[in-house]
């Protein structure tokens, strides 16, 4: 006879994987700093490429402007600036991805903590009612 409990459970935690587990589960199989540390490089490589089309994109559509005054230009001081205005963004961006993915993570972790809690339930439930029932797996088949 089936435990309505276990069955209940199980229904819970087998909806959570379909649904929330698909986003959590994979993120708790990080340490927190790995997951915040490849959304960094992440940020890196993408602001990086964003910079570069954006500089490419206004070079391009101010082409003939530059050429003429090229001469008259202070191409260290706009070399400088174009790299501060970069490393800024880079800073800003990267502290907005760091706040974002903490809180991703410590959500991940809080959710997943609870999805254990109930698989230990399960667990637990098979120990004290079911021992006889509880799945063959190639381990216990062996013995």
């Amino acid at each position: 006879m089936l435990n309505e409990e276990k069955v209940r459970t199980m229904i819970k935690l087998a909806s959570y994987e379909q649904n929330e587990g698909k986003k959590y589960l994979p993120v708790s199989k990080y340490y927190r700093s790995d997951y915040i540390g490849l959304a960094l490089i992440k940020n890196f490589f993408l602001i990086t490429i964003a910079y570069i089309l954006i500089l490419a994109i206004g070079v391009g559509y101010f082409a003939e402007e530059l050429l003429d005054n090229v001469n008259k230009m202070n191409l260290v001081g706009i070399g400088v600036g174009l790299i501060v205005v970069y490393l800024i963004l880079l800073v800003l961006y990267s502290l907005v991805i760091y706040a974002i993915y903490s809180v991703k993570y410590s959500r991940a972790k809080k959710s997943v903590k609870k999805y254990y809690v109930q698989l230990g339930k399960i667990a637990q439930m098979y120990v004290e009612n079911d021992v006889d029932t509880i799945p063959q797996t190639e381990s216990r088949r062996k013995k």
